[in-house]
């Protein structure tokens, strides 16, 4: 019984890797050339058969969705990376900036995301389910850690660092935001105690 399970498992550890490199591929092309990436082109850089490719992905469409929203899946994934690996306050600032990395990516891959049904708007949309959770359990960490002051809202660190979405078009929006990353958690500190 057990020998019989390894090629399965061998099979689908293939089928996962092989997924992974699809879609590591699939987002440089379409961040470099659009929707019009060749899929072919993409197959063979993951070093795979195009029929492999259209297994995973039977269409273009399918492709693009799917590369956002494994980097959305990855932004979550290291929320909880950084809960377990560093304090509090220093898990959220990280994780914030990793935000700001994906905002970046995400304004490159978005006239490729146009194409896919309810374009790019649905698939930002749809991520809010992985994303705020992520935020409100980063900044609760840190209120109850002490780190944050006990009336700081988690909404208001997703208002604003959403936000930095609508200033992508001006020059500097990058370095704005990473500015405002520490201007939120500075101003969001406990006041010292006066000395008595």
């Amino acid at each position: 019984m057990p020998a019989s399970t390894q090629p399965e498992r061998k099979v689908r550890a293939d089928a996962q890797r092989n997924r992974e490199l699809i879609l590591e591929f699939a987002k440089k092309a379409f961040t470099r050339d659009g929707a019009a990436a060749s899929l072919d082109d993409i197959a063979r850089k993951a070093g795979i058969g195009s029929a492999t490719l259209y297994r995973h992905f039977p269409t273009r469409e399918a492709l693009i969705e799917a590369v956002y929203r494994s980097e959305v899946e990855k932004l979550a994934a290291a929320e909880e990376r950084l809960a377990a690996t560093k304090p509090p306050l220093e898990a959220l600032r990280t994780w914030m900036l990793l935000f700001i990395d994906h905002v970046a990516e995400k304004k490159l891959i978005i006239p490729a995301m146009e194409i896919v049904d309810g374009g790019s708007t649905r698939l930002i949309e749809g991520s809010r389910d992985r994303i705020h959770p992520a935020f409100f359990r980063a900044v609760e960490r840190a209120v109850a850690n002490g780190d944050l002051r006990a009336d700081t809202d988690p909404n208001d660190f997703i208002r604003a660092l959403v936000g930095i979405f609508h200033t992508t078009a001006i020059p500097g929006w990058e370095e704005s935001a990473r500015r405002l990353v520490g201007i939120l958690i500075d101003g969001s500190r406990p006041s010292p105690k006066n000395a008595q």
